[in-house]
């Protein structure tokens, strides 16, 4: 009949994890770099606010003032999101938060996506009245004022651009990513505005410019959607990655040793935690086991627990 022991080891950091350790700071590599290049973008859409809504006002587009509605709300989300960074690095030391404050940038980004969704049911509404009940609109003046905002978002959209990860956590820093996704939307939505303009203009349909607000404002949902799904999943403690889960199991498990029992989870843009279980019949100490795992560097917070099976 076989009996079991149990060998608990408490976090211990090798010499690979030590700095992500003692300071719990799970924040990404380029931090401090997103985080100006968020308040920059800002900048930029602000001008473009106030110029979006003035002409959609002067020149009765509908489809102008909802790119101007749609970006003032990107503008409270990119606040959002370059605050975040301040908070997450000016409280990342806090014994308050037990596993840092990586997750942050994560929270504000669902709130993103939340403000994103409703931004889009909002000029669908809007929108569908316009179709109804069109209005004049002085195309000339429209047209310019649809390319120069779209012309600003390409921008924007490539100043935030994500690097692409080398690491089994696509997602990387989902803060940047919501705030580049909003991003995109509004560009999208631009470009829709455009073909609405000209469509008006070209064969004197007054309804097309608000069609094609109501086509950017679907869009424009499932933007928001897609962001919900993955914040969502990085608040949940959602497995990010089967791959990296695999590679512990590769690194650890032998005829005479298993893992039983595995939970990881995102930490910060980069970083993640585990919590391992292993079984095996001649166990070694779990400092053994941990340096085994000194080729993950994505793993920055580990807590082993061995258990030892011996048969009578």
């Amino acid at each position: 009949m076989a009996s079991e022991t149990f060998v608990t080891s408490a976090p211990a950091p090798t010499p690979i994890l030590d700095r992500f350790r003692l300071d719990r700071a799970y924040l990404g590599a380029d931090h401090r770099h997103n985080e100006r290049r968020t308040w920059i973008v800002v900048a930029i859409c602000t001008v473009t606010l106030a110029v979006q809504i003035g002409g959609g006002i002067a020149f009765h587009s509908m489809a102008l003032i909802a790119n101007g509605l749609h970006l003032s709300a990107h503008i409270v989300v990119l606040v959002a999101a370059a605050a975040a960074y301040g908070v997450s690095r000016a409280y990342a030391q806090d014994p308050r938060f037990a596993f840092g404050t990586g997750k942050v940038g994560y929270l504000v980004g669902f709130t993103n996506g939340i403000i994103l969704g409703i931004t889009g049911l909002l000029i669908g509404f809007e929108s569908l009245q316009r179709v109804w009940s069109p209005q004049a609109v002085a195309y000339d003046g429209a047209l310019e004022l649809a390319a120069f905002a779209l012309a600003v978002n390409l921008v924007c959209v490539w100043l935030l651009k994500p690097r692409t990860a080398a690491g089994p956590d696509p997602d990387g820093d989902l803060n940047l990513t919501a705030a580049h996704l909003h991003l995109q939307a509004d560009a999208v939505a631009s470009g829709l505005a455009i073909l609405g303009l000209a469509a008006g203009r070209l064969w004197n349909l007054a309804w097309a410019d608000s069609l094609a607000a109501v086509g950017g404002a679907v869009l424009v949902c499932q933007f928001a959607w897609r962001l919900l799904r993955r914040t969502g999943a990085a608040l949940l403690d959602v497995t990010p990655s089967m791959i990296l889960a695999d590679d512990i199991r590769q690194c650890l498990e032998t005829d005479t040793t298993r893992v039983i029992d595995l939970h990881l989870w995102r930490l910060g843009p980069g970083h993640h935690g585990a919590i391992i279980v292993l079984t095996a019949e001649d166990p070694e100490s779990p400092d053994v086991y941990r340096s085994r795992l000194d080729d993950l560097p994505e793993l920055s917070h580990i807590t082993i627990e061995v258990r030892t099976t011996t048969k009578s």
